[in-house]
């Protein structure tokens, strides 16, 4: 009980997270000439942002780094805004 219990905290926790980075890198997503970025600029970015801000959040539930398959699982997720 405590696990699940542990688990769905894990979860909410980082549920918006996504949302929450996104909405951060399209913020940031500037040329060096103040403009927003476009085309394939755009995505590059924001592909090494996401990634960037999921990575720091892929920690397990007693704070230690995630490795193998539970980091690629939880960078898929994040990434596409599911975590």
């Amino acid at each position: 009980m405590l696990r699940k219990l542990l688990i769905a905290a894990f979860v909410a926790t980082f549920a918006g997270g996504a949302a929450l980075a996104q909405e951060s890198c399209e913020t940031k997503a500037m040329g060096k000439d103040g403009k927003p970025l476009a085309g394939a600029a755009k995505t590059s970015f924001m592909k090494k942002c996401m990634a960037d801000s999921c990575a720091a959040k892929a920690v397990s539930a007693e704070g230690k780094p995630l490795s193998g398959a539970a980091k690629t699982s939880f960078m898929k997720k994040c990434e596409k805004g599911g975590a």
